[in-house]
């Protein structure tokens, strides 16, 4: 049987259904702009300002962010692993924190979420983390310094550990344990299949930390076939920029032939890209839940 809506609800659903589309069509108009952009000649885009279509089609902007294919397929590669393999390991460290921290039978659980909690407050610095990563840990030109330093991040622990307790109830726990379940069992078959909204929504924060990190590249990497991806479209940008502010300043044109606007657009295009096909495949965890039902009489 089919229950009649009431009429304010019916009025309700079309306010909430027009603020969502025209918030939307918001949200999109930047991102046209660019991909426009990104297609329009450089001299168009100086003369005639941004459209939402190409006034004048051109790829010159790609042309040249790929004029040197074989250093940006690199530092695409240094990008994908850092992202891959931080997100990986960041994820199995602190799912097991939070789950470990989120135990009532774990005696010092509190005393260690204090000190997790701490270092979001009070931390030694920027020039004391530098001289730790470089002088004593000898990290410097290694890709390991592009991925340690984000995978253990004290608000993701305190939120995955925040999730674990209310998405795992006690009895489900115990009810394991007298079936003869190990903690790792438990954790593995238990605690990491009913957090999954809570890892893909972590998972997504440091996944997009990794993919647009580029000031761990500006402080400890000097080896160009180990730029990151933004900090290789930085310097491009940086080389560009200087170079038309060389030619203003002397009176020479020698930023002329740079289609400096359309390739910014362009860097914009190739560095968002691949995480936003990313988002789609997460979105779904967020609003599953994954308990319910899962603890019954």
């Amino acid at each position: 049987m089919k229950i009649k809506e009431d009429k304010y609800m019916k009025w309700f659903r079309l306010i909430a259904y027009t603020v969502i589309f025209f918030a939307t069509i918001a949200c999109l108009f930047p991102f046209l702009l660019i991909i426009s952009a990104s297609f329009t000649q450089n001299e168009a885009i100086i003369k005639d300002g941004y459209h939402f279509i190409p006034t004048v089609f051109s790829l010159e902007g790609y042309e040249t962010v790929f004029r040197f294919p074989k250093q940006v397929l690199n530092a695409y590669g240094v990008t994908v692993y850092t992202t891959v393999v931080g997100t990986f390991i960041g994820l199995f460290l602190m799912t097991m924190a939070g789950y470990v921290l989120q135990r009532k039978d774990f005696k010092y659980r509190n005393f260690f979420s204090f000190i997790i909690y701490f270092t979001t407050l009070f931390g030694g610095g920027l020039v004391p983390w530098y001289i730790l990563m470089t002088k004593y840990l000898k990290l410097t030109d290694t890709l390991t310094v592009l991925i340690a330093p984000g995978i253990m991040t004290p608000f993701l622990i305190i939120l995955m550990k925040n999730f674990i307790r209310s998405a795992v109830p006690d009895e489900v726990v115990e009810s394991a344990k007298i079936d003869g379940a190990n903690d790792f069992t438990i954790y593995s078959r238990i605690v990491l299949q009913l957090s999954m909204p809570g890892i893909a929504t972590v998972g997504l924060f440091l996944a997009l930390h990794f993919w647009n990190d580029w000031f761990s590249s500006s402080l400890f990497i000097n080896d160009t076939t180990k730029y990151q991806l933004q900090y290789y479209l930085y310097n491009v940008i940086n080389a560009m920029s200087f170079v038309a502010q060389m030619g203003a300043g002397t009176g020479v044109s020698l930023g002329s032939d740079l289609p400096t606007e359309s390739t910014k657009m362009a860097m914009s295009i190739i560095v968002t890209g691949p995480i936003l096909f990313l988002y789609p495949f997460v979105q779904r965890y967020f609003v599953k839940g994954l308990t319910i039902g899962a603890v019954k009489g």
